[in-house]
């Protein structure tokens, strides 16, 4: 265990993106909180969440879900500047307009029981050891890239690398070569349309048929989507996108995409070969380079002490709070990983944070989980 005690708080919020601010902003909007302020880290190098490390030519006109924070408007960025920066200098001014504290970076290693204090925790970090009676969950899921396994892999002799280490199409891996990419989310389409202009050819391959929504997402789909994964959720299942469930918007861009024939659609492959990837009827195709466009895993291996997973792989919820240890909230994961709906969990947390903190001491929810 780490040795350098940091100090105690009566809450500490992991993350610093979009839920881990909002919760953040809640906690010190209903004034102050029994045995201090709360305490929010970050591990990543400056603000801006997950959007710090998108590719640059992502600009903000295209990025797909940036909403604004509470108490503070998203006006007037340029939608020709990186998303990155945008959203980097945004929530740079927010931590600073709301006086949020943020410390980075530091990499959170684990949440246990506090055995100095009943009902209390330990969060354990590279900056030393928090004391605190509540923690809030808000890592997101960048830093876990899903890469899936095919027979043959090892033997593919192109270069294979996934979203999270996309710079750009005008870059060595893509420039001039024959690019296959895997996924059928808003990243793998936005790849497609980019790749086009500098790839000498480019091919898509999905799971499953992707499904394009035209028109607008309205409250009433809205609602069905965050249900379908907050079932999921509640039967202690791992959850699924919410944008797994909206489908993917047709954009006038996208409708040029499909009328070319360059969203064409291949089926999953079976293997892969030396040259490329084969399928069950024995055709295939060469390529040079494959883009794992598929998706990102939950960040709460750190909470592995509290044994807070359930048989079937996920961590049951009710609302953002852990069934198994009701001092413990995930936001931002599950039904809340959209940016609306980190913004909403977090004001929900941070009410139910107050409550706890109300409570003489954490024993007795502890003990009731």
């Amino acid at each position: 265990m780490e040795s350098v005690e940091a100090g105690s708080a009566p809450v500490v919020v992991i993350g610093a993106g979009q839920a881990g601010l909002s919760t953040a902003y809640h906690l010190r909007r209903g004034g102050p909180l029994p045995e201090g302020e709360p305490v929010v880290l970050d591990a990543s190098p400056a603000p801006g969440g997950a959007w710090q490390y998108r590719w640059p030519t992502l600009t903000y006109g295209r990025a797909h879900g940036v909403h604004a924070l509470p108490g503070m408007a998203l006006t007037g960025a340029d939608p020709d500047r990186p998303a990155s920066e945008v959203v980097g200098g945004y929530f740079a001014a927010y931590e600073a307009a709301h006086g949020l504290g943020v410390r980075r970076p530091v990499r959170v290693r684990a949440v246990r029981e506090d055995p100095a204090r009943a009902g209390g925790l330990l969060v354990e970090s590279s900056a030393g050891v928090w004391r605190t009676r509540a923690v809030v969950n808000a890592t997101g899921t960048w830093e876990r890239p899903f890469w899936p396994r095919f027979p043959g892999q090892e033997s593919f002799a192109g270069r294979q690398l996934h979203t999270a280490d996309y710079r750009g199409p005008d870059t060595e891996p893509f420039r001039g070569r024959r690019v296959l990419v895997v996924g059928g989310g808003t990243s793998a389409v936005q790849h497609l349309l980019e790749l086009a202009g500098t790839a000498a050819r480019t091919y898509w391959v999905t799971r499953r048929p992707p499904a394009f929504r035209s028109g607008p997402f309205d409250e009433d789909q809205g609602r069905a989507a965050v249900a379908s994964v907050e079932d999921r959720v509640r039967r202690g299942l791992p959850p699924r996108s919410v944008v797994s469930v909206t489908g993917l918007p047709l954009s006038e861009e996208v409708r040029r995409g499909l009328e070319s024939g360059l969203l064409e659609r291949l089926p999953l492959f079976e293997r892969f070969t030396p040259g490329g990837v084969h399928w069950a009827d024995g055709t295939g195709l060469r390529v040079d380079t494959v883009l794992w466009a598929t998706g990102f895993r939950p960040v709460v291996d750190h909470l592995a002490p509290l044994r807070l997973r359930e048989p079937g792989g996920g961590i049951r919820l009710e609302g953002t709070r852990a069934v198994r240890d009701p001092r413990v909230w995930l936001v931002g994961y599950g039904p809340s990983a959209s940016t609306v709906g980190a913004t909403r969990a977090g004001r929900a947390a941070a009410r139910e944070v107050r409550a706890l903190l109300r409570t003489p001491d954490g024993a007795a929810l502890a003990a009731a989980s």
